[in-house]
């Protein structure tokens, strides 16, 4: 008998079942067998199961009628012989080290089950399961969700070991429906006498980009939503009846996640949503207090109030101005010493209108380049999505903050109303009652030279100042009229890069350079560029193409003629063996790894094959490749 039954269902999710099972094979814990139930795919998903089935006896398959996820569970539960059970979607992946952890915590501790990290796999790329980030980032043994709350969002099976007889005693069974492992995981936390907490990383849960490739990517269609309020119910039901404390952390993330799904869904279908689509979300929130809907941001505590209140004409309107960003509520203070925020709409009293915790500036830059040797930029701020005509004028001002010390550099500070002030600053769609104007102008000459010797980054910062109100936050890039980067300029020896990051915020990075791009174009199916090396030292240097994702690279030759160097790359032979979207970062190897810098403006776009390039700059400068 095997010491764990890992069970594997899967529906036409071929293309992925084959890397799933070799994950599970690949394991560093060896004592277990894997039950795949095919749910009546109509791909080559049983074929790939029967032939990892042949190779490793572990592996079996068993193969039902397509009658989904939670019966295809239960079939394989049924099946299954060890002392402990897991769940794996044949989509996913599970690190080597994950089931020797879980089992041997298990083991050590006696608790009935044992739950791990999560990471997003999108494409080639992990990055951290926002659901999991903070309850895992502690790893504990022998607690429980009554006194680890924040466990509430680990509503998904397959981070998990079980004991069997735990589970048995329980009487642990999947729901007929969609989002069937909701109910089923919390049920599992709040029946456990114990539980241990990893905060190593025991899964890889895929995001797919297929259109409906996943229940989330049809989580609008009426069928879907049912189902999903279905869970919610449930296991609001199990919690009011077996851990109430627990309520109010399952209603915050509910309202702010499956609420949100539930307005939209319904904003989307108009007179077509079913009475009982409505109903089953008016019978959940006749569960919820009042007063948690002041967790939600403003615009959805205003549609979810009107769901609530069956007001579904008004749930279509306001859900389409605040998609096109038009729902801008006046905001206006209340209270002398201690002044406080409200947003004003006609669906929310007074008691549910307190935005003070939401208030933080929206800066857009919408202008930016050098001129005379001087930083110029333009662009607006706003407060979140409010009317903020009230406030009349306020102190706006503009700084660069170096984000390792928190050292500033002012730019500007000036008195504004809310207004645009000049045509030459262009709206973008907000109406001029709902942002400030600002303007700086950055030297280069008034950094010191320990700023420029530290080689760190700088963001830029906005800030709003009245009597009772003091916001602050970066500057990002306009989304209407994003403005042209400009190209980095030296001093003292120090290149200062104007940098847009990936994640949208302006800033200033500076850095040194070994090597400057000067020209770069395409040629035919070729890029070609070229440049300088500050130091050409010895030999023909080569270009290294690193994939940020994964670290997977490739070599194409240069000539060097003093410092002059000279590269042609194949567009053609850019390997595409994974994702559809890649990265690539130009580095000279020249025995050492020298980033380049460009200077040059000429960004080419280009295709090759069917195949669609673009040549850009990275945040600090470098020369990326990226395919789309």
């Amino acid at each position: 008998m095997p010491v764990l039954s890992v069970i594997v269902p899967f529906h036409n999710v071929g293309k992925y079942l084959g890397p799933c099972l070799d994950s599970l094979t690949a394991q560093r814990f060896r004592d277990f067998e894997v039950i795949c139930v095919d749910d009546g795919s109509r791909d080559d998903g049983a074929a790939v199961a029967a032939a990892r089935a042949a190779a490793d006896g572990r592996i079996r398959l068993i193969r039902q009628a397509n009658l989904g996820v939670g019966r295809a569970r239960n079939a394989g539960v049924r099946q299954a012989s060890g002392r402990y059970l897991a769940f794996v979607d044949g989509d996913d992946l599970v690190p080597r080290a994950a089931f020797q952890r879980l089992v041997a915590s298990l083991e050590s501790t006696g608790s009935d089950l044992a739950c791990g990290n999560v990471m997003r796999l999108h494409r080639n790329l992990l990055i951290p399961s926002w659901a999991h980030k903070e309850a895992f980032a502690e790893p504990a043994t022998r607690t429980h969700i009554t006194r680890h709350p924040l466990l509430i969002r680990d509503r998904m099976l397959w981070n998990k070991v079980y004991r069997r007889s735990f589970w048995d005693a329980l009487g642990l069974s999947f729901p007929d429906r969609m989002y069937e492992d909701q109910p089923v995981a919390i049920a599992a936390h709040v029946g456990a006498g114990a539980v241990d907490v990893l905060h190593k990383v025991v899964y890889h849960w895929r995001q797919r980009d297929e259109p409906g490739a996943s229940i989330t990517q049809r989580r609008l269609e009426p069928d879907n939503l049912r189902d999903r309020l279905l869970s919610v119910l449930e296991t609001a039901a199990l919690l009011d009846a077996r851990a109430r404390g627990l309520r109010p952390e399952f209603d915050r993330d509910t309202l702010e996640i499956d609420m949100a799904v539930a307005v939209e869904a319904i904003a989307g279908l108009g007179a077509t949503a079913g009475d009982d689509l409505v109903d089953l979300v008016v019978r959940y929130l006749d569960g919820v207090r009042p007063d948690a809907l002041t967790s939600l941001p403003f615009a959805l505590r205003v549609l979810v109030r009107l769901l609530h209140q069956r007001r579904l004409e008004e749930v279509a309107h306001v859900f389409a101005q605040a998609r096109d960003g038009l729902l801008h509520p006046p905001l206006s203070p209340a209270g002398l010493l201690r002044k406080r925020w409200y947003g004003r709409h006609p669906a929310l009293p007074g008691s549910l209108s307190e935005v003070s915790e939401e208030l933080s500036p929206t800066g857009r830059l919408v202008e930016l380049e050098w001129r005379g040797g001087v930083l110029n930029g333009v662009g607006r701020v706003s407060v979140g999505r409010f009317d903020v005509s009230a406030l009349g004028r306020v102190r706006v001002s503009v700084w660069l903050e170096e984000r390792r010390t928190g050292e500033r550099v002012p730019l500007s500070e000036e008195s504004a109303s809310p207004a645009w002030g000049s045509a030459e600053l262009p709206d973008g769609g907000c109406a001029p009652e709902h942002a400030y104007p600002f303007r700086f102008a950055f030297d280069p000459a008034a950094m010191t030279s320990a700023q420029l010797a530290r080689l760190g980054h700088w963001d830029l910062w906005v800030g709003l100042r009245r009597p009772g109100l003091r916001v602050e936050g970066k500057v990002r890039g306009d989304r209407r009229l994003p403005p042209v980067t400009p190209p980095p300029r030296r001093r003292a020896g120090v290149w200062l890069v104007p940098a847009l990051a990936v994640k949208g915020a302006w800033g200033l990075r500076l850095r040194r350079a070994g090597a400057l791009v000067r020209q770069c174009q395409v040629d035919g199916d070729d890029l070609v560029f070229s440049g300088e090396l500050t130091d050409p030292g010895d030999g023909e240097p080569v270009i290294r193409l690193v994939r940020r994702s994964d670290g997977e690279e490739m070599y194409f030759p240069a000539t060097l003629a003093g410092r002059e160097f000279h590269a042609r790359v194949p567009l053609a032979g850019i390997d595409e063996s994974v994702g559809e979207e890649s990265w690539w970062e130009v580095v000279i190897d020249q025995g050492r790894a020298i980033r380049t810098l460009v200077r040059t403006q000429d960004r080419p776009p280009v295709r090759v094959e069917g195949r669609s390039f673009l040549v850009d700059r990275s945040d600090d400068g470098c020369l990326l490749l990226l395919e789309r």
